[in-house]
């Protein structure tokens, strides 16, 4: 399955950062004159190293205690998936169990060990190869479910580092300003450097939010859409495998796996069906026949 680029991650990001910055530098301008200067001189007095070092270095250190430096590495990657997921579409996957479904019930299921060399998706080969080996059909249930339930709690495990990351961010700026009310209650009496102090105490506390409301908890949220999309995908093939090994009518199963679909996603796929001018089963090949060049299945997203 081909990658695609999600414009929505990078503008959130640049507008998250960006308007940020922009408000910071806005400054009203003092009576009888009105509306707003741009001065990015403001944005000085929120670079303050040491607050720095206490919300980002605390948050990371604390995130070294909790996870194995392998969570670490996987970073990249998971930023990777954000930027520039697989591209899942489940109608995809209907067209081609129906496929299967039509050649098992003709040949019998002996006659798809020839395409398991194609299948690039190691959960449909892996449903497929049971089939074909004779595998009871309990047996076969109780294998792909367990092989959901192990993608469901990895992907979740790994979706903890984000949250943590999230919850920690916040408290390590209320450290910062504590420590920041700690030195300017020790000099109390020199009155002029109250005001200074105080915004720089509370620059952590900025710190910290911004760490966990535009970094932490988008990345682990945007994760668990990609989860989801690949989970739902599997789902699929999950209820394709299954009937298909009872020996359903390729027409029944694919209205099956077509209601499995939100309401919004299967109306669109039928219109598109009706303006081709073809019947369900001859639309399918037809898809199917444009999309083998790109490769019809993708391997599982790996976070």
């Amino acid at each position: 399955m081909r990658r695609k680029i999600d414009p929505n991650t990078i503008a959130g990001l640049i507008l998250g950062f960006g308007l940020i910055a922009f408000g910071i530098a806005l400054t009203q301008r003092q009576e009888p004159m009105s509306g707003y200067d741009i001065v990015v001189a403001n944005l000085k007095a929120f670079y303050h190293i040491p607050s720095i070092l206490i919300t980002v270095g605390g948050t990371i250190a604390s995130l070294m205690i909790m996870f194995p430096l392998s969570q670490f590495a996987k970073v990249p990657k998971h930023l990777r998936i954000i930027i520039s997921p697989r591209e899942y579409k489940p109608e995809i996957y209907i067209n081609r169990l129906t496929e299967i479904a039509k050649k098992a019930r003709m040949n019998g299921l002996l006659s798809l060990e020839s395409d398991l060399e194609e299948m690039t998706d190691p959960f449909l080969k892996k449903g497929l190869q049971m089939l074909v080996d004779g595998v009871d059909p309990e047996e076969v249930k109780n294998q792909l479910e367990s092989s959901l339930d192990s993608l469901d709690d990895r992907h979740a495990n790994e979706r903890a580092f984000y949250d943590k990351g999230a919850s920690l961010a916040p408290a390590f700026g209320m450290i910062g300003t504590l420590i920041g009310l700690i030195n300017m209650l020790k000099s109390l009496q020199d009155v002029e450097s109250l005001g200074p102090n105080m915004a720089v105490a509370l620059v952590t506390t900025f710190y910290g939010v911004l760490l966990a409301n535009v970094v932490f908890a988008p990345i682990s949220n945007k994760l668990k859409v990609r989860h989801d999309e690949e989970y739902f995908c599997m789902y699929i093939i999950y209820e394709g495998i299954q009937a298909i090994q009872s020996g359903i009518n390729p027409n029944l199963l694919y209205d099956k796996l077509m209601n499995i679909l939100p309401e919004y996603q299967r109306k669109k796929i039928e219109a598109r069906v009706a303006a081709a001018g073809f019947p369900a089963a001859e639309a399918e090949t037809k898809t199917d026949a444009k999309t083998k060049g790109r490769g019809r299945m993708g391997k599982r997203v790996r976070t």
